[in-house]
């Protein structure tokens, strides 16, 4: 595929069919909408096909036009290929999913999703800082507009609060982009990753750039708009915010955090794991007195992203490929929880848990698909949950056991919630009459549901095809970090003779 410009096809195709949508009808517009994301699916699959496993680190580059030092440079390594291929393999369920539920504005409505892709993509894609930078914090604008249009009954205040906080804590970043620009002399990411900032600096840059991927994650404290964004959501608004917006602030941390400021973040360690313990543990108590359906699962994507961030700052391969297939694997499985509520709520109009119960009478198809998702919540083993939260509690535990521990506390915590939520909305007796009449899975909604679930299973079952692309990329990122890596409480090295202490680090 050499000089096929596939990443800029990719983000052309849903960029002129979102302005094709809006000059055509309802129907229409939902048709060219799911032609475009099943066309950049199918692209999708060619780009992994095509992606040369341990070749080099960058592929599939293009080099636009350049404006100044503002350039149109795309490119991928195998931390951007798993992340854009997520995104590709969602949208369409997305469009699936809006398919009878949104019936207002409709060639809006899929507009907004499309450029959402082209934005997704491009931040994965972009190699240029300032052209990060664009897609990075557009991506705000479709879906501020899908939550402020098509939300809730509170979906006005909502849309400002995720607005304003992910925008906010993103000037910072861009002050930092600046800088870097200026004192490096370049706009590069590649260039930049290879970059020594002065170590004193690198805290400020790295305090600027955690600013707005800690939102983005979100992590604890500033996670206050997720619930809200997520519970006034339209339902394919809730999995691709869910399923990939998440998703930017660990790609960031993978990006720009690790690799330019090594020393910061390992100064700064501490910090990332005490914010992440008590998101686990705090979000997870939350989760389990909720009423509201979405919101519950919007409180344990923080506990869930809370394992990203400890795993990514773990400073070992375990840590950051776990961390990594978290992020892959929570992406699928929120998004098939909140399609899971999606399902119920479009026949009874309601997500108080109270009013379900009994569903595996009626809906056994439905309750088959929701007992595979809350397993995979869970992180059982056989699931895509399981392999990431082992790999990364197990890199975790190597630098801070008591991180590990306090933090797999929040997987006992997850069956609590998750499992207390199944049984009082599939099991027990049925409560009213309406909840009796609402007939099981559609034939649309079951292929929403069973490729999320096939592929939930092969992570599962077979991680090594989702391990092999980033192999490479982890080495090179440890072979950069290395230096910088913090002294573990499980091994320490004080009191020991120096040569005693090489041979111990020798021998690991």
């Amino acid at each position: 595929m050499s000089g096929f410009p596939i990443l800029s096809i990719m983000l052309a195709v849903p960029a002129i069919a979102a302005i094709a949508c809006l000059l055509l009808s309802a129907e229409n517009a939902r048709r060219v909408a799911l032609v475009a994301t099943l066309v950049d699916l199918a692209l999708g699959v060619m780009l992994w096909a095509n992606y040369d496993i341990g070749g080099a680190q960058w592929q599939f580059v293009e080099h636009g036009i350049n404006v100044g030092r503002f350039g149109w440079d795309l490119g991928i390594d195998g931390f951007a290929l798993l992340l854009i291929m997520l995104s590709v393999f969602l949208m369409p369920i997305c469009i699936g999913a809006s398919w009878q539920a949104i019936t207002t504005r409709v060639p809006e409505y899929m507009a907004a999703f499309l450029f959402t892709e082209v934005l997704m993509i491009g931040t994965f894609a972009a190699q240029d800082l300032f052209l990060f930078y664009i897609f990075f914090e557009a991506g705000l604008i479709p879906m501020y507009l899908i939550i402020g249009v098509w939300g809730g009954a509170n979906r006005i205040y909502a849309s400002y609060k995720f607005f304003l906080y992910t925008l906010l804590g993103s000037v910072l970043m861009f002050v930092a982009m600046l800088y870097m620009a200026h004192t490096a002399g370049t706009t590069s990411i590649p260039a930049l990753m290879n970059y020594d900032f002065p170590s004193g600096v690198q805290t400020w840059l790295w305090l600027a750039f955690f600013a707005s991927f800690a939102v983005k994650m979100p992590m604890w404290p500033v996670h206050t708009w997720l619930p809200d964004a997520h519970v006034q959501a339209p339902t394919a608004g809730s999995v691709i915010l869910a399923g990939v917006l998440l998703k930017l602030g660990g790609y960031g941390f993978l990006r720009f955090s690790l690799p330019m400021f090594p020393e910061a973040s390992a100064q700064l360690t501490w910090l990332i794991f005490a914010l992440s313990a008590v998101a686990v543990i705090y979000t997870s108590l939350v989760a389990l007195v909720q009423n509201d359906m979405k919101k519950l699962i919007a409180y344990s994507s923080v506990a869930h992203m809370a394992i990203v961030t400890i795993g990514l700052f773990a400073f070992n391969r375990q840590g950051i490929e776990g961390a990594m297939l978290v992020m892959l694997s929570h992406g699928l499985v929120s998004g098939a929880l909140f399609l899971c509520v999606g399902v119920i709520y479009d026949r009874l109009h309601t997500r108080e848990i109270s009013r379900y119960g009994g569903l595996a009478i009626n809906m056994p198809r439905y309750a088959l698909f929701f007992l595979l998702f809350t397993m995979a919540s869970i992180g059982l083993p056989g699931t895509s949950g399981f392999v990431g939260e082992f790999l990364s509690l197990m890199g975790t535990y190597q630098l801070s056991t008591g991180i590990a521990l306090l933090c797999t506390t929040g997987i006992i915590l997850g069956a609590a919630y998750m499992l207390y939520l199944y049984r009082r909305v599939v099991f027990g007796e049925i409560k009213s009459d309406d909840v009796a009449a609402m007939p099981d899975v559609s034939t649309r909604e079951l292929w929403l549901l069973a490729p999320i679930a096939a592929v939930v299973l092969w992570m599962g079952v077979y991680p090594e095809s989702f391990i092999a692309p980033m192999r490479k990329d982890v080495g090179v990122l440890l072979a950069r970090i290395d230096r910088a890596t913090p002294i573990s409480d499980s091994r320490p090295t004080a009191g020991k003779p120096a040569a005693i202490t090489a041979a111990h680090e020798g021998a690991h």
